[in-house]
């Protein structure tokens, strides 16, 4: 995920045909959980949803890329970004 203004990369996770679905029609995002093998919403306990703009697929047509409208911060620790820390 990618916040559509600042262009931040958010967090990455999985999708499956259902989570696209549910992510085009409902506007927000929806992923594949593959240690729980289920589908989840982002936002949904935490209240941090992420509203779709956009959602693109690459030139191999084997990844996606949801631009979106953040509503609270991405990572579940509470940070904007998953990706807070440098190696």
């Amino acid at each position: 995920m990618q916040d559509a203004t600042t262009k931040d990369v958010l967090m990455m996770a999985w999708m499956n045909v259902e989570s696209v679905r549910l992510t085009l029609e409902q506007r927000t995002t929806w992923f594949w959980s593959r240690s729980r093998q289920e589908l989840w919403r982002k936002g949904e306990t935490s209240g941090n949803i992420q509203e779709l703009v956009e959602l693109r697929y690459d030139c191999d047509a084997d990844c996606l890329l949801a631009l979106v409208k953040p509503v609270g911060p991405a990572c579940h620790t509470g940070n904007q970004t998953c990706f807070y820390r440098r190696i």
